[in-house]
């Protein structure tokens, strides 16, 4: 493709705000998502695109690196930049960072390998029949109900008001916005508090789909380092059962990063998806419990993980007139979320020390045959055992992630690599594995990635990126 015909579908690309890098980055992305820039496609030299635009050469190197960080674009000496490969089975790209691969496998499964790659609760539990006849029983005594509640319904509103009210955390029901899960929420706070070319500081490693949030708004990620100088539009930690580590945060240090957001006076959101998952039984307090000035800390989870994946109800919990900013802006996009479920998911929230006491067990037990099976068939392989959550951070001697997951797909096995969770695209020499499947499952996992281990070469890694989001 030559510059003018980019040029052409390229468009007003320069007509939002922030840098420039950022906005064309953006408008390719658009084109490349959509199919219009389809793949294997040679886009044009930096230079002559650069002369084309009336920017500089500089513009669209950086916009152009960013893509092959997010795997949408490969870069190579002598051979120029094309847009990457769609529908491969692994990773996105051996040199790039991928954008999300927990969902690959998802849009276009795979009969027969083994997910290591979207860590939720497959099967759903017989609370969650319950919760909904439940639920369709009081929805029968309401039917002056419209069922429109852009906040979110009150009764799911109210329940998860005494769920912070009962973790020492004072929260009123016009403090809580419902979502359409936790990647809804994430979403929904960047559309409102982050404007392109802005920057979000996140930790490294993190969850993957936060940082595409991240990037779809045009946001410069950074690491998030407490005590250094540095400056955003927001901030983003997993501090509980994090995803991908299973660490939990200490109390101490969730003190200095609520005051370094106080400090900052920069919105922290603090996301506990898996915050009821901690090996100890014990839930540790959200850091809106730490902070000063609440309102700096924003407060996401779900039932996704604690109960089923197929439960599609988050939440966010913020100051009233954030929260109120944020259910206009939800009504924008839906109008409001499906009643039924969050007339469920009340009933589910009011139980969670149940549940909670129902899951610990037998996600310990898994992660404890996870780590035996690693010991005894990948004894190079290193990591620290999880605290909670539902997976393990694992790294690969002098290997890279992303060529060893193209392996492990062809001996029937799905990983996401290390690069995906770092937002500068670091931890290429790490993999991510749930321990969600029955013990057999994940035997029969582990073996599979130890007949691939052994025929991994580190030094020949593919040359065609290999996965699209």
């Amino acid at each position: 493709m030559d510059g003018a015909n980019l040029v052409d579908l390229l468009g007003r690309w320069a007509s939002g705000r922030g840098p420039l890098y950022l906005l064309l980055a953006a408008r390719l992305r658009v084109l490349i998502d959509d199919g219009v820039l389809p793949s294997g496609r040679a886009l044009p030299p930096d230079r002559v695109l650069a002369r084309r635009l009336a920017v500089g050469r500089g513009t669209v190197v950086s916009a152009y690196d960013l893509l092959q960080q997010e795997g949408r674009v490969v870069r190579r000496q002598g051979s120029g930049t094309r847009v990457a490969a769609h529908r491969l089975p692994a990773t996105r790209t051996a040199d790039g960072v991928p954008a999300n691969p927990l969902i690959q496998h998802l849009i276009h499964p795979d009969d027969g390998v083994l997910l290591l790659t979207c860590a939720a609760p497959a099967t759903a539990p017989p609370l969650v029949t319950d919760a909904y006849r439940e639920a369709a029983e009081r929805l029968a005594a309401r039917p002056d109900d419209l069922g429109y509640h852009p906040a979110g319904h009150p009764e799911l509103r109210e329940a998860l008001a005494a769920y912070y009210r009962a973790r020492d955390v004072p929260t009123t029901a016009d403090e809580i916005v419902v979502t359409t899960g936790a990647q809804h929420a994430i979403s929904l706070l960047t559309a409102l508090l982050v404007a392109p070319g802005d920057t979000v500081l996140a930790e490294t490693p993190t969850y993957p789909g936060a940082l595409e949030a991240f990037r779809h708004a045009a946001a410069a990620v950074r690491p998030l380092r407490v005590g250094e100088r540095a400056s955003g539009a927001l901030m983003y930690a997993v501090p509980t059962a994090s995803n991908p580590s299973g660490s939990i945060m200490p109390d101490q240090e969730r003190r200095r990063l609520a005051e370094y957001a106080v400090r900052a006076d920069t919105p922290l959101v603090d996301d506990e998806v898996c915050a009821e998952l901690c090996f100890s039984g014990r839930t540790p307090p959200p850091l809106a419990a730490f902070a000063r000035r609440a309102e700096h800390v924003l407060t996401v989870g779900s039932l996704s993980k604690l109960v089923w994946g197929g439960m599609r109800v988050g939440w966010i919990r913020a100051a009233a007139p954030l929260a109120t900013r944020l259910a206009r802006l939800r009504a924008v996009h839906d109008l409001a979320g499906e009643a039924v479920s969050q007339l469920a998911a009340a009933s589910l929230v009011r139980r969670t020390a149940e549940i909670r006491r129902g899951r610990i067990p037998e996600l310990r037990r898994r992660h404890d045959h996870l780590c035996a099976e690693l010991r005894t068939h990948l004894p190079a392989w290193t990591f620290t055992p999880a605290l909670g959550g539902q997976t393990l951070w694992v790294r690969l001697p002098d290997a890279d992630s992303d060529a060893f997951s193209q392996i492990a797909l062809r001996h029937g096995v799905a990983v996401p690599p290390g690069r995906a969770f770092d937002p500068l695209g670091g931890h290429g020499d790490h993999i991510r594995l749930h321990y969600l499947f029955p013990e057999e499952d994940l035997t029969r996992a582990v073996r599979a990635l130890a007949l691939a281990w052994r025929a991994y070469d580190g030094a020949t890694a593919p040359a065609v990126p290999s996965l699209v989001v």
